[in-house]
């Protein structure tokens, strides 16, 4: 088998053949074979040499048009070997050697038509990879001066962005970050979560109130969604070691401090974007070594048999240690084992540290002073 696989890279110019179209043609080939033994089996009767037409379609399953001719016109040189020197009382040999060479022909171009498909469909995978990094870019490690990770983890294999969003600037006014969750799915939700982000990297740098981004960002959300859509948020600041702290009906953040894992609720409940949330600020004077995990609702949520994810649990256990980016990893790991591989919905994840105040740097002797003894 592999030496008829080899032939064809010396047929084609020598251009390597990828993986699927070597597993094609050998599949071909060892179709071929078979048909040919049982043919040689079966005594000079021509019986089966009609059979060999499936050899080019299933060449085209898996390779290019070129691979497929060559398949063909093997299994065509083979079926005129058996019509020749075969037994057989009329024409109908011959007539089954040119079906093998119609086939040949078809097969060929449905691998035209599939090879095309192929391509687009991977120049659309392209795209949508650049509208992900659009929509959500990826966050660190450091903005600002705080140490941070963002992960995306996606409940349908196919898509690698959903209504989930997140986003970390490093502004006059501080580093500011925003986790979110927009209500419903699909490309509706995407869209939602690009006009939210689109918003939010603008206004976080012009004001200097987190309140007053929440109430540019709910005018923008209620132009651009239903009545009964609506997007969950939470928005941080941090300042000079103090974090500042706004929610919208969002899943609270969650503080690492020295072992505890402290749950950051708002003073009081406020309702999603679009719906006019009036927040209350939560203020909380940052340690260094503090890490602060921001996450949505489909981490909290995760079950199995019933039983959710312990996050709040295991927190420290998988956030506590080595850099943010491999908290985030380890968080994914246990999750995805938690719930054996099959989650219901996005999960988006911002991991901070808080390393302490930025010390000033100090202040360079002169030059003439280097060395002196004075």
């Amino acid at each position: 088998m592999l030496f008829p696989v080899r032939m064809v890279g010396l047929l084609t110019g020598g251009r390597p053949l990828s993986p699927g179209s070597r597993a094609g043609l050998g599949a071909a080939f060892v179709l071929l074979g078979l048909i040919s033994a049982v043919e040689l089996a079966d005594g000079r009767t021509v019986r089966y040499v009609g059979l060999m037409a499936t050899v080019p379609f299933l060449a085209a399953v898996f390779t290019q048009w070129r691979e497929v001719l060559i398949a063909g016109a093997v299994a065509t040189a083979v079926g005129t070997l058996f019509a020749i020197f075969g037994d057989s009382g009329d024409y109908s040999p011959y007539v089954n050697v040119a079906a093998i060479g119609l086939a040949t022909a078809i097969a060929a171009a449905v691998a035209v038509v599939r090879q095309r498909q192929a391509e687009r469909i991977a120049e659309l995978a392209k795209l949508a990879t650049i509208a992900q990094q659009a929509v959500l870019r990826p966050l660190g490690p450091k903005v600002g001066t705080l140490a941070v990770a963002g992960r995306y983890i996606s409940a349908t294999a196919a898509a690698d962005i959903g209504g989930d969003l997140y986003e970390a600037l490093d502004t006059p006014y501080g580093v500011r970050m925003i986790i979110g969750d927009v209500r419903g799915k699909g490309l509706d939700a995407v869209r939602t979560a690009s006009i939210v982000l689109g918003s939010y990297r603008h206004v976080a740098y012009e004001r200097a109130d987190l309140r007053a981004v929440v109430a540019d960002l709910d005018r923008a959300v209620a132009r651009s969604v239903g009545d009964e859509d609506f997007v969950t948020a939470c928005l941080v600041e941090e300042r000079g070691g103090t974090l500042t702290i706004v929610n919208c009906g969002h899943p609270s953040p969650i503080l690492l401090r020295r072992g505890e894992v402290i749950t950051l609720d708002p003073p009081s409940p406020a309702p999603p974007l679009g719906f006019m949330p009036v927040v209350r600020t939560r203020v909380e004077r940052l340690e260094p070594g503090d890490r602060l995990l921001m996450l949505t609702d489909g981490l909290a949520e995760a079950r199995r048999d019933g039983t959710f994810f312990p996050i709040a649990d295991r927190a420290w256990r998988l956030l506590g240690h080595g850099t943010v980016g491999d908290g985030l990893a380890s968080v994914e790991s246990a999750l995805q084992e938690w719930v054996g591989y099959r989650l219901d919905d996005d999960i988006a994840l911002i991991l901070m540290e808080y390393t302490g105040p930025l010390q000033p740097s100090p202040t360079p002797l002169p030059s003439w002073e280097v060395g002196s003894t004075a």
